[in-house]
């Protein structure tokens, strides 16, 4: 198939990138797998493997995908009807006002769940990308591996927990000082900060540390960070909001909504298996899999199938987000 991806930023990753390292990773195995692709992306992205057409935003989209094209794989949400076949993949929690179309896929089940869908692939990466893990180096510390400077992702409560504990805590993803929130500055000696890194020294850290503490304060839709530790042989310590509890099992980490518990369980980070942490992400998430599973959804669409029951929809429910842990 001729296989447009659409997505509105920038390829290659410089940093962390979560959805603009799944859809590479997507178009290099679909391109294993014999498919032809394109990207339609920001203006300034380059790709040695594929060709690159420059997105416009004040443009219709169905304008700018280069034909032919057996099928389009967008990566946010459009503002208009999409003409050839195509599959629209949510990354992220969008807003109640929110009008989705029918081919409409989500990257975790609590995430279709939360609008009333059906259709869900989980995230996956090429992990011949992050080289092979250390499991056997000695481990002082653990870390926070998101962006610091949104509350939801709590970034106050894993040094929290890093204070109670006395224990080290690497901040990817964040600085002491951030202007983002207002004037914030954060004086712990408990806490070391990177800010945005990727690549090497991302995996570094990764494949240095006892756990990753992920107390987040929304509904995660899936959580690249989660995998990423646990390829490196890291258990995950969080909150059980959104995909948290349909990812970690108490075989790879422990949830809670109470600090005191997820202070307590670093004491129990060691008694993890560091091996099966790292087969888990590595067999379950890889981006093999990911993209087979997109492939199933292509195919069904292409026959004329519904993916998902009834449109997706936004579903109001009571909040129940606790605000124990800031």
């Amino acid at each position: 198939m001729k296989i447009t991806i659409v997505h509105n930023s920038k390829i290659p990753v410089t940093a962390y990138g979560g959805i603009e390292r799944v859809i590479w990773y997507l178009a290099e195995e679909l391109l294993k797998m014999g498919h032809k692709i394109t990207f339609l992306v920001e203006k300034g992205s380059y790709c040695p493997f594929a060709p690159v057409v420059a997105y416009d935003p004040q443009k219709s989209i169905n304008a700018q995908i280069p034909s032919p094209a057996d099928f389009v794989h967008l990566h946010f949400q459009p503002n208009e009807i999409i003409d050839f076949p195509h599959l629209i993949t949510v990354h992220g929690n969008l807003p109640e006002e929110t009008v989705f179309f029918p081919n409409t896929n989500f990257v975790s089940q609590n995430h279709a769940k939360r609008y009333n869908a059906d259709a869900f692939v989980y995230n996956g990466l090429n992990w011949d990308d992050y080289g092979k893990p250390d499991l056997k180096n000695q481990r002082n510390y653990i870390h926070f591996l998101g962006k610091a400077a949104w509350r939801i992702k709590n970034v106050r409560g894993a040094i929290e927990i890093a204070k109670q504990n006395k224990t080290e805590i690497k901040i990817l993803g964040g600085q002491r000082i951030n202007l983002k929130m207002g004037f914030r500055f954060t004086t712990t000696k408990y806490a070391t900060f990177y800010g945005m890194v990727g690549a090497s020294k991302k995996n570094e850290i990764l494949n240095g540390s006892k756990g990753l503490i992920f107390p987040v304060l929304w509904h995660e839709p899936f959580g690249l960070a989660i995998i990423e530790s646990l390829y490196y042989g890291c258990p995950i310590i969080g909150t059980k909001y959104g995909a948290l509890p349909e990812l970690v099992s108490p075989e790879y980490g422990f949830l809670s909504n109470t600090l005191n518990e997820l202070s307590e369980a670093i004491g129990i980070l060691g008694s993890y298996n560091q091996k099966r942490c790292h087969e888990y992400a590595l067999n379950q998430f890889n981006s093999r899999i990911m993209t087979e599973n997109y492939l199933k959804l292509y195919d069904r669409i292409l026959n004329g199938e519904k993916i998902n029951r009834d449109v997706p929809q936004f579903i109001k429910t009571e909040n129940q987000l606790e605000s124990l842990i800031k």
